[in-house]
């Protein structure tokens, strides 16, 4: 069973070392990579190969930014239409439905089985059961494949678009509750507030407080990936919805914490010295 990543990033890399642990051949395309992400790729076990070979899988899974949703899935389509050749092809990605359906566009019908998937959860590390990857328009059980080879797979009701939704739903929870502790942290932190509303935070929201003492931290190296996220939930909830607006925000908030990373960390440091300090 050969199975393709695209995509050998920390969560791409982590997704085909399960898949390689568990007994398949996991295929990747390396073209124009950094030589960090051919590093990682070869340690997770993937094999590099040309498109042409990639394309041979049983089935090939889109793991990369959101921005590059759609140009992964032209990138495959044009291979597979050259060789006259089909495929299924999961698009796992954290985007809208509406960008999943462009991506179904792009891949047609003429080029295999499409399949809409969301990854939850942190990549899969050893001794754990790793993330839940969800599934929809899977009437054929295409995605039993990756069960058997230890992914933890739930296929959901709802054609294309379901799971999309679902990573639009769970991510603007999970880190738009991040990026609201981010924003509200460094306004303390501006006003001189930030110790009297850090001892309120551990007095009356404990579990709050934590998640912010954990996953703000977690958060700086992923912001540059998380814009182009919270734009698409933005673009999910439509331009009637005022909540859209919250989310355009957030996507200006996280560009900004990446603007901060690429300039030695500032506001990072100023945000983790008041973790310190409580």
């Amino acid at each position: 069973m050969d199975i393709a990543v695209i995509g050998a990033g920390a969560m791409g890399s982590a997704i085909a070392r399960r898949l390689v642990e568990g007994g398949a051949g996991v295929l990747t395309y390396l073209e124009g990579r950094s030589a960090a992400t051919v590093e990682r790729a070869k340690a997770a076990g993937m094999q590099p190969v040309e498109l042409d070979r990639l394309v041979e899988a049983d089935i090939i899974l889109s793991i990369v930014p959101p921005a590059e949703a759609v140009g992964a899935a032209e990138l495959i389509s044009s291979a597979l239409r050259r060789r006259s050749r089909t495929t299924t092809f999961m698009d796992c990605n954290a985007i809208s439905p509406g960008t999943m359906q462009q991506v179904a566009a792009v891949f047609g019908r003429d080029c295999g089985d499409i399949l809409d998937g969301s990854i939850i959860g942190a990549p899969p590390k050893p001794g754990q059961a790793g993330p839940r990857l969800y599934v929809s328009g899977d009437a054929g059980d295409r995605s039993s494949v990756l069960a058997d080879h230890g992914l933890q797979v739930r296929r959901i009701e709802g054609g294309i678009g379901a799971a999309s939704a679902l990573k639009m739903c769970y991510a603007g929870i999970n880190k738009g509750v991040t990026g609201l502790g981010t924003a509200m942290l460094l306004a303390a932190i501006r006003s001189g507030a930030d110790q009297g509303l850090k001892r309120e935070l551990r007095e009356s929201l404990p579990d709050l407080d934590r998640k912010f003492v954990q996953g703000i931290p977690d958060m700086y190296p992923k912001a540059y990936r998380w814009v182009a996220e919270m734009e698409e939930i933005a673009e999910f909830l439509g331009k009637d919805d005022p909540a859209a607006l919250i989310f355009k925000g957030m996507a200006g908030l996280y560009r900004k914490m990446a603007e901060d990373r690429a300039a030695g960390g500032a506001l990072a440091s100023a945000l983790d010295a008041l973790n310190d300090e409580a």
